[in-house]
């Protein structure tokens, strides 16, 4: 008998079909969403428990209820947001369509998700959330303003409802990866970004491993990656301004 089951949202690549991996491995059945239906189909064939595909694009504020409709009767003991978007470019000539989805699947769709799930897990007393944010959650992020601050919103939301959750055998965890080697740069068009180039780039299998750990020790946040977790102590006592001028080094294009 298997250990429950586990919905998991930007399953079909990278971090999010690790952390599928992960989960049934570990002997749960598994719900995963992303739009790509055939990268789902392959994955759901790769592994030895049972899948359901449901495909959905979460930038269309419907698909959480639908997500939650399509699941209903199914206990889920995992939740696992994962999908994200970035937009690069400056803020004031970006194309806004892009930035409102953006912030509908970064921010509003977890968000939702989570509220339409957290309430029945709270009635069993058991169950496990773990938002995808990132150590850009910390930072403010010219050339990528709002990817940024849709991170910082997940990191602060985690957070708060961890709080609320003490006592309720539910636990919230934030995972905050840096840059990690999935189609996410060629997506975001910054595969060519300083950033990138840098060299501390991590694998996506250790990311997942990383979170799926501290999902299932109930930690609150977990910074992936000892380098990643000094460099974001020391950006505390940085001043501010200082900050943002590095990252806008960092997201511009290598030179």
């Amino acid at each position: 008998m298997g250990k429950g089951t586990a919905l998991i949202t930007g399953a079909s690549s990278g971090i999010g079909a690790e952390l599928a991996r992960l989960c049934a491995g570990d002997g749960y059945e598994l719900i995963v969403v992303a739009r790509r239906a055939a990268r789902l189909r392959g994955l759901a064939a790769s592994l030895k428990v049972p899948v359901r595909c449901i495909t959905a694009d979460l930038s269309d504020s419907r698909a959480p209820q639908a997500i939650y409709e399509e699941t209903r009767g199914t206990p889920i003991d995992i939740l696992i947001n994962n999908a994200g978007i970035a937009v690069r470019g400056l803020f004031a000539e970006t194309d806004w369509s892009a930035q409102a989805t953006l912030l509908e699947v970064n921010m509003v769709a977890p968000a939702h998700l989570t509220r339409l799930f957290l309430p029945d897990m709270v009635r069993r007393r058991s169950g496990r959330i773990l938002n995808v944010a990132s150590t850009a959650a910390f930072v403010p992020g010219p050339l990528m303003a709002t990817y940024y601050a849709s991170k910082a919103f997940l990191l602060s939301f985690s957070e708060a409802i961890a709080n609320e959750l003490k006592g309720t055998g539910v636990t919230a965890t934030v995972l905050c990866p840096g840059p990690t080697h999935t189609e996410f740069f060629q997506a975001a068009g910054i595969e060519d970004s300083n950033l990138v180039q840098g060299g501390n780039v991590m694998g996506a299998a250790e990311v997942a491993r990383i979170g799926y750990r501290a999902m299932t020790q109930g930690k609150v946040q977990e910074i992936a990656g000892a380098r990643n977790r000094w460099m974001m102590r020391g950006v505390r006592f940085a001043p501010r301004s200082m900050v943002a001028q590095v990252t806008r080094r960092l997201n511009a294009g290598a030179q």
